[in-house]
């Protein structure tokens, strides 16, 4: 990665770009899926991730110098990170929360009829796969190809947020901080999501019950989730060099977010705020850690010295 300097005029300019035209996707998309199209308005969220990018290189600035080319060598560790990492502390947190609330375990498959996949289901049985069969399958690709496929839409998020705005951030505010703003802007640019289809902790996320405080308590949490994701994110980005890192790390996560709650009963109301898929505060907890750990830990410096940021 290139060294950068900052740039006030070009950082507000993504700012405003990648939020007014990301805001206007997802009031549009949150009327598709209100109206009935679920599966078409995942797509315009899922086309929604372009938006960074572009953002990019409206507020004038170069994709150039993000580590576009792999130089991998002695790194290829970090491929296996960001491949398998988030499916470990995924099912690690939803091991917890299902152990803590274990009535809330379900294998009748209620979550793809909440989804409005009933038909699909009953498929399923015509053909004799149980939904465990289903749930496992699912469990295989977040593991194998499905990271991969995501990569190539997280790209777009990953070239605006870890590529431009962390490293502007960064450089103006330090480590630190720069990290912590740049989760809270993540989050924010979500928040329209959460506020009109219930995005991640409620409807959206097979919850119609509702959740104490919402929307409200539902943005806020989530922008502390993605502080710790960004957190990691942005580790492995200045650790590997390579901008796909962070984007594969980026599609696991979205390849296995879902599948504790396709084993959870629905409409558990306001515990859907602790989870059981990674957004949740108890659920999350393993990727929350993890980052504390990463963003509070010294490291000594060339002449000996100790910092208490990353090398």
């Amino acid at each position: 990665m290139k060294d950068i300097e900052y740039n006030r005029k070009k950082v507000i300019i993504f700012l405003i770009v990648t939020f007014v035209i990301a805001y206007a996707v997802q009031i549009v998309a949150s009327f598709v899926y209100n109206s009935g199209n679920v599966v078409v308005g995942q797509l315009i969220v899922a086309a929604m991730m372009v938006v960074p990018l572009l953002s990019v290189l409206i507020s004038g600035s170069t994709l150039k110098g993000m580590g576009w080319k792999p130089h991998l060598k002695g790194k290829i560790r970090y491929i296996f990170i960001a491949w398998f990492l988030p499916a470990v502390l995924t099912f690690a947190g939803a091991a917890l929360y299902f152990l803590i609330f274990p009535e809330h375990f379900d294998l009748s498959g209620e979550y793809l009829i909440a989804n409005g996949a009933g038909e699909a289901l009953e498929i399923m049985k015509e053909q004799g796969m149980t939904y465990g069969t289903y749930c496992l399958i699912q469990i295989i690709a977040s593991l194998t190809y499905a990271p991969a496929i995501n990569m190539f839409l997280a790209i777009g998020e990953e070239a605006g947020w870890r590529g431009f705005l962390y490293p502007q951030l960064k450089k103006r505010f330090g480590r630190k901080f720069g990290r912590v703003i740049g989760g809270i802007i993540w989050g924010m640019w979500h928040w329209p999501l959460i506020w009109l289809i219930g995005y991640e902790y409620g409807r959206a996320a097979s919850n119609s019950a509702g959740y104490f405080g919402y929307p409200f308590s539902g943005m806020l949490l989530f922008c502390l989730i993605t502080i710790g994701w960004g957190i990691l994110h942005d580790w492995l980005y200045e650790k590997s060099g390579c901008i796909w890192i962070p984007a594969l790390f980026h599609g696991a996560i979205n390849a296995v977010a879902a599948i504790p709650l396709t084993v959870c009963i629905t409409d558990t109301g306001s515990f859907r705020l602790l989870g059981p898929a990674p957004m949740g505060i108890l659920s999350g907890l393993p990727f929350l850690i993890l980052a504390g750990f990463v963003f509070f830990r010294k490291t000594k410096k060339k002449n000996g010295e100790t910092d208490l940021k990353e090398t």
